[in-house]
């Protein structure tokens, strides 16, 4: 009789959920808690319950000689920007789009909406789904769009609790008291996250984040940066398989592919997690693991006759002479 020997439960998505959740928390709460925001009424940022106005309101900065004015600046803008731009590309360089997978509110309406979808349709997005001719209810349709206008109403009133003060901005949306503009203003975003939720989330994602574009460029840069790579000795395991890692990537990639292919990869490792489960009974498991990838053709951008020792050109000189 064979004993098969189950592989640990793979945790890697529960683990997520926490970060992904508690940074979703974070996000609706700042500007509530004072954690941070900017405030229109006062034109000037709030960090920690403190206005932070750089020390330069306009009497002090009338008082003050030209050299004290340009200390301040460099002091509490310059600096600040010079630590923290190097350590977000620090970060991406290493980890690729990481914020985006374990921490990105949008991100996590992606994959939400996306779990919402293929219950009804089978697919993870409207246009595979229209191409399978999977269709779903029209109920399920009217939950769905309902589900993405709360979500994109939700996210329109927490933008703009972070430029005026909240809990004036809840009461006089409760009252009905809500002023013209911040009205335009909600009305207008919640129509544009909505549309975003229901058609592009993961192709806004993958194209039209500027933040997550970044990212992927400075983690193209390292040859070694952690990816998630697939065992090509093992590839006959993947026979019996359905392509279970490419259906649970949220952007849509091809998961077992080169880096270069995998651009807009945000770290999620769901293809991990499927192949996981799927190898579940394999004794040597997953054939998807993420670390750190190898400098070669496979993993970075530059092709790889130009990872050699010598430059391009002298080599092509050499088989000339």
């Amino acid at each position: 009789m064979t004993v098969q020997h189950a592989n640990p439960k793979d945790t890697l998505q529960d683990k997520r959920l926490i970060t992904r959740a508690a940074f979703f928390g974070l996000f609706l709460l700042a500007p509530v808690l004072n954690i941070f925001r900017y405030d229109l009424t006062e034109t000037r940022f709030v960090l920690l319950g403190f206005p932070l106005s750089f020390n330069l309101n306009l009497d002090w900065v009338v008082q003050s000689s030209p050299v004290d004015v340009a200390s301040q600046i460099l002091l509490w803008f310059i600096l600040p920007i010079l630590v923290l731009v190097p350590l977000v590309l620090w970060v991406a360089w290493k980890w690729g789009r990481i914020y985006c997978g374990w921490l990105c509110p949008h991100f996590s309406v992606v994959e939400t909406i996306n779990q919402l979808m293929t219950r009804i349709t089978g697919r993870p997005t409207l246009w595979e789904a229209l191409k399978k001719g999977r269709r779903g209810k029209v109920i399920h349709w009217a939950g769905l769009s309902l589900v993405c206008g709360l979500i994109g109403f939700s996210w329109a009133l927490a933008l703009l609790s972070y430029l005026l003060p909240p809990i004036p901005l809840y009461t006089d949306l409760i009252t009905g008291n809500l002023a013209f503009y911040p009205s335009i203003f909600l009305a207008a975003a919640t129509t544009a996250f909505t549309l975003d939720f229901l058609f592009a989330r993961h192709l806004f994602c993958k194209y039209g984040c500027v933040f997550g574009v970044v990212q992927s460029i400075a983690w193209m840069a390292h040859g070694r940066g952690q990816l998630v790579t697939f065992d090509t000795r093992r590839a006959e395991a993947c026979r019996d398989c359905t392509k279970a890692c490419d259906e649970a990537c949220p952007m849509r990639l091809p998961t077992r592919s080169h880096k270069r292919a995998k651009f807009s990869c945000t770290q999620c490792l769901q293809c991990v997690s499927a192949c996981r489960e799927v190898q579940k009974n394999n004794p040597e498991g997953s054939l998807l693991h993420w670390q750190p990838g190898e400098p070669s053709r496979q993993t970075v951008l530059i092709p790889s006759h130009q990872l050699g020792s010598k430059p391009a050109r002298q080599r092509a000189e050499q088989r000339l002479r």
